[in-house]
């Protein structure tokens, strides 16, 4: 089960658009503009990444921070938090 979980949740970051992403930031409470959105989706699609990975979600929040800023990638840290324990899927991570 752990195995299909990660491989949707995977595909799901990968396929994200910039407009979802700018959804998603005014629903959660983040300050993106477009162009940070759209260079945050196209990072994930050009830098596949494994989230599952401590080592590798490091990476990916330096690189959100070199795009937007520190107060936004804490936001996103989180929330990404946030979103794992109301899931309930802290075993995958």
């Amino acid at each position: 089960m752990s195995k299909i979980m990660k491989e949707i949740i995977a595909n799901k970051l990968k396929q994200t658009s910039p407009e979802e992403l700018l959804h998603y930031s005014k629903q959660y409470g983040f300050s993106l503009t477009h162009k940070e959105a759209k260079q945050i989706t196209d990072y994930v699609k050009s830098h596949p990444f494994d989230p599952f990975k401590e080592s590798e979600r490091i990476v990916f929040f330096k690189e959100l921070t070199r795009i937007t800023d520190l107060s936004t990638t804490k936001k996103a840290q989180k929330l990404f938090g946030e979103i794992v324990r109301s899931y309930g899927i802290q075993s995958l991570f």
